[in-house]
């Protein structure tokens, strides 16, 4: 009978393993846009500047992906407060940590050992002039429970992570005992909040009672990841579509916010005065545009089928490595775009190819550091 249960579950959830595996891909496929995006000269290149612009608003979805898995997973949450802090907080904080550390110290020891700052600035796109001191390293280290550096940019998902976690057995209680009904209510007030961004941007500084005193307005509390978790959980049940249905709504929901994403990061981006919150406004997670994409792709996943053993056992062993791959790739990158360019790969290419490198790199890395004694205190 427990044979017969663990089957029924795994073959429910792979398509929760196939949905991972996406998410992994975009995230990493993400950050290796930023050697397309990062440096003025990069950026002066129009084939460069739109191939990053294309392959980034292509991936947007990546990180909202995380948190709807995160939802369907984890809510309601059925243990007391404590014992859920006590098992979940733990696993992410301690790799979290360590990662964060190593992180602001690369740029230390590269140079250390005999490389150059410009070495660096391949490995890490977002700092043009790396400091090689050990004292301005251990300085970052110590800021690590406050804020993150351009060396450990994957971190600040980790930050959010923590925090929904300890939103989330107060949350529960509500979704626990609320209606579709109320929760589609609920989801219908976090789209509006979705909007925010722009209207900062384009209408007003200062809306829905926010001002130089109060940052927090009439939306703010409907506002943010926690709209993920919810249509997670309230997506994760399936919506009884049949493929052919769920193909003509999702792949027009991805195709206009691709469309309102990369349109308006290249409108935004064609001002060389741009500000980095402005150049980032259309790649905001929390926008209705990134739910679009975000959307449909989940909807995509949920009608995989995936039948060979072997991959089912590589998707579980993904999941398995999946926060650790996550915590370690960013490691990955810059090794990764220098060695597709060193192979000749055309441009238009190079994000594809460092994506696959990278991936595969950080999952065997993280599979044989599962291997270690204490493995679950770096790799969760």
């Amino acid at each position: 009978m427990k044979t017969v249960q663990t089957a029924t579950k795994s073959s429910r959830f792979v398509w929760l393993d196939v949905l991972r595996l996406i998410a992994i891909l975009m995230v990493i496929a993400c950050h290796c846009t930023d050697p397309f995006n990062a440096s003025p000269e990069a950026r002066a290149d129009p084939e460069i500047n739109f191939l990053g612009s294309a392959y980034g608003s292509l991936v947007r979805a990546c990180v909202p992906l995380f948190v709807m898995m995160t939802g369907f997973l984890l809510l309601p949450v059925r243990q007391e407060a404590s014992d859920f802090y006590r098992k979940r907080i733990p696993r992410v904080f301690f790799p979290f940590l360590l990662w964060s550390a190593l992180f602001d110290l690369a740029p230390w020891f590269i140079q250390w050992v005999g490389g150059s700052p410009e070495l660096v600035t391949d490995f890490f796109p977002w700092e043009p002039n790396p400091s090689a001191s050990l004292v301005e390293a251990l300085k970052t280290i110590a800021l690590i429970p406050v804020t993150f550096t351009v060396y450990a940019t994957p971190m600040w998902y980790i930050y959010v992570l923590i925090g929904l976690y300890l939103y989330m057995p107060v949350f529960s209680a509500w979704v626990e005992k609320a209606s579709d009904k109320a929760k589609r209510m609920f989801l219908a007030v976090w789209f509006i909040s979705l909007f925010i961004p722009y209207l900062t941007e384009f209408v007003s500084r200062y809306q829905f009672g926010t001002c130089s005193w109060n940052s927090f307005g009439l939306f703010y509390y409907f506002a943010g990841f926690n709209g993920y978790l919810l249509l997670g959980h309230y997506l994760g049940k399936g919506t009884g579509w049949s493929l052919g249905k769920t193909l003509a709504v999702a792949v027009p929901l991805f195709a206009a916010g691709y469309f309102v994403t990369l349109t308006g990061f290249r409108y935004m981006t064609s001002d060389p005065n741009v500000s980095e919150e402005g150049m980032e406004l259309f790649f905001t997670y929390c926008s209705p545009n990134t739910l679009l994409m975000t959307v449909s792709v989940f909807l995509l996943a949920q009608k995989a089928r995936v039948t060979s053993p072997f991959v089912c056992r590589a998707l579980a062993n993904l999941t398995k490595c999946g926060f650790g791959l996550y915590c370690v790739h960013y490691f990955f990158v810059g090794p990764s775009y220098l060695f597709a360019q060193w192979i000749g790969t055309p441009v238009v290419a190079l994000v594809p190819v460092s994506t696959l490198l990278t991936f595969s790199c950080a999952w065997a890395f993280t599979y044989l550091l599962g291997k270690l004694p204490g493995a679950r205190y770096m790799i969760g």
